[in-house]
């Protein structure tokens, strides 16, 4: 397995087929996509071929406006190797990067299903739970500490 940082269109095809899988909204393109300083990171197989995806867009979580926080979007891993540890791999590649970088503060909107995920990645959950507009799912914001300033 290879980590590289990815084009914005190249996460599209997978976005598509985890996220948005049996939804009527196909729509994979964020409009936070092309900020300046986001980056996008991919995993490629053995086969150079892009099996999991992730989106990480410096933006304050608005809860915590005065921590510098990056947001992780859009993340996605192929079917055929999910529970693999691809997901684990791009959350602490993405969170060690923003780290380095001086954020402190790393934030998702996850599904609830993948509570369990983020939990296992010192992620945790704050607020009330909300349904996703573009998906109709359940969700909940995570956060996890990046920096030296507790939470």
């Amino acid at each position: 397995m290879r980590l590289a940082e990815i084009t914005t269109t190249d996460t599209y095809a997978l976005r598509q087929a985890v996220l948005r899988d049996h939804m009527d909204n196909k729509n994979v393109s964020f409009p936070e996509d092309n900020l300046p300083g986001v980056v996008h990171l991919g995993v490629f197989d053995d086969n150079d071929k892009l099996v999991a995806t992730s989106s990480w867009v410096p933006l304050n979580y608005e809860q915590m406006p005065e921590r510098r926080s990056v947001q992780l979007r859009g993340m996605a891993t192929a079917k055929h190797v999910q529970s693999s540890g691809l997901g684990g791999m791009l959350i602490e590649a993405g969170a060690a990067r923003f780290a380095e970088a001086g954020f402190d503060l790393l934030w998702a909107r996850a599904r609830d299903v993948a509570l369990d995920f983020y939990a296992s990645h010192n992620c945790v959950v704050v607020g009330d739970g909300f349904l996703e507009q573009a998906t109709q799912l359940p969700h909940h914001v995570v956060v996890r500490h990046l920096g030296e300033q507790a939470l």
